[in-house]
C-alpha cells in the first residue's frame, strides 16, 4: 500500500512540473504567434490550439480504449511501433492523464487568453474603445463560440477514440518509433517489463 502511495505521489509530482513547463512554453509561444497578427489570423491560431487539445484528448481516450492483444501480435511479426503500441495500453492510465489533463487542460486555459486578446485587437481594429459594450457582445460571442467548438470536438473525438481506438493507439506508436528510431529522441522505455498486463478487452 505505501509502496503505491509513494509512486503516486512521484507520479502526482512529475506530472505537476511537467504540467508548469509545459504550460509556460504554450503561453509564451501563442503570446509570441499572436503578436502583431491580425484578428482573422488569430482567430485561426486559437483554433489550431483547440485542435491541439482535441487531438490529445482522442490519443488520451483512444488509450484506455485500445486491447493490448492485437500489438502483440504485430510484435511477434517485429512491425514498427508495436512495441510502443503495448507500452501506451499498458500504461493507459498515465497517457490518459497526461494528454486529457495535462495538455487537454494547457488548450483550454490557452486558448481562452488568446480569445481575450484576439477579441481587443479586432474591437481596436474596428474603432471601438477597450471596455465598450462592442467589445463585451464580441467578447460574450467569440468565448461562446470557442466554448462550443472544443466542447464539441471533444464529445465527437471521443466517440471516433473509442470507435478506432486500436488504430489510432497504432498511428501513435509509429510516430513515436519515428523519433525514436530516425530522430534519435528517446520518448518511452520499451524494453522496461514494467505496466500491468491488460487482458483482452483492455481492462
Amino acid at each position: 500500500m505505501k509502496h503505491s502511495f509513494d509512486k503516486s505521489i512521484k507520479w502526482s509530482t512529475g506530472i505537476a512540473v511537467i504540467t508548469l513547463v509545459l504550460a509556460a512554453l504554450f503561453s509564451v509561444i501563442s503570446t509570441s504567434m499572436l503578436r502583431g497578427v491580425t484578428w482573422a489570423i488569430g482567430m485561426l491560431i486559437v483554433f489550431l490550439i483547440i485542435l491541439t487539445g482535441v487531438i490529445f484528448d482522442i490519443i488520451g481516450v483512444a488509450a484506455t480504449a485500445a486491447r493490448e492483444v492485437p500489438f502483440h501480435a504485430m510484435a511477434s511479426e517485429r512491425v514498427a511501433g508495436a512495441r510502443h503500441a503495448i507500452y501506451i495500453t499498458r500504461n493507459a492510465d498515465r497517457v490518459a492523464n497526461f494528454c486529457n489533463d495535462v495538455v487537454g487542460d494547457i488548450s483550454g486555459i490557452i486558448s481562452g487568453t488568446a480569445s481575450a486578446a484576439v477579441v481587443l485587437e479586432l474591437t481596436v481594429n474596428l474603432g471601438h474603445k477597450s471596455g465598450s459594450l462592442f467589445e463585451y457582445i464580441v467578447s460574450v460571442v467569440f468565448t461562446s463560440v470557442v466554448a462550443a467548438v472544443t466542447v464539441g470536438g471533444k464529445a465527437l473525438g471521443k466517440s471516433f477514440a473509442i470507435q478506432h481506438a486500436t488504430t489510432i493507439i497504432f498511428q501513435v506508436a509509429r510516430l513515436i518509433y519515428f523519433f525514436e528510431e530516425k530522430l534519435k529522441i528517446k520518448l518511452f522505455d520499451t524494453s522496461s517489463k514494467k505496466g500491468k498486463r491488460r487482458n483482452s478487452y483492455g481492462k
